[in-house]
């Protein structure tokens, strides 16, 4: 008897999952563009704000100063690497196919970022009155959920391994 494939280790759903995540991130990015103002914050309830800025590097602005092309180059690899990995995984590992998805498209979604614009757009800020977090957008956030998926699906692999 065959073992049941779970729904993200399958092709279509993973690439309608990558399209919709970066159609979302897109239009969004699009109207932040469109009428958030430029790094001043709009205050949406205590502790989060709306704070439209430009990150020229990687996250937390790292490699700002790099070229364009470098870093649009190291992002690639890292997908690639990412769809490596994601082909090394066996299909009844439901949970790291998610999240291998889930950090491609938000790869992708800064890709396109830097592509077209030459910078990324950020625009969601957690603070307090003596502490900011960096400034992230939709795209950073599906890589961090992509992150926590594969993880949890290692934690899981592992605790079915100590049974």
């Amino acid at each position: 008897m065959s073992e049941r494939i779970p729904l993200m280790s399958r092709p279509v759903p993973v690439i309608v999952v990558i399209l919709l995540a970066l159609a979302v991130d897109q239009a969004i990015k699009f109207a932040v563009e469109m009428w958030l103002p430029f790094q001043e914050a709009v205050h949406v309830m205590p502790m989060l704000a709306l704070y439209r800025t430009y990150n020229y590097g990687v996250a937390f602005s790292m490699l700002s100063g790099m070229e364009s092309w470098f870093i649009i180059t190291l992002r690639l690899f890292v997908v690639g690497f990412v769809v490596w990995l994601w082909r090394q995984t066996p299909k009844a590992r439901g949970f790291a196919h998610a999240g291998y998805a889930f950090i491609i498209a938000g790869a992708f979604g800064n890709i396109i970022d830097k592509v077209l614009l030459g910078y990324v757009i950020d625009y969601v800020l957690f603070y307090t009155d003596t502490w900011s977090f960096a400034v992230f957008n939709l795209a950073d956030t599906f890589i961090t959920i992509g992150a926590g998926l594969v993880i949890l699906d290692e934690l899981l692999l592992l605790r079915r391994r100590n049974r």
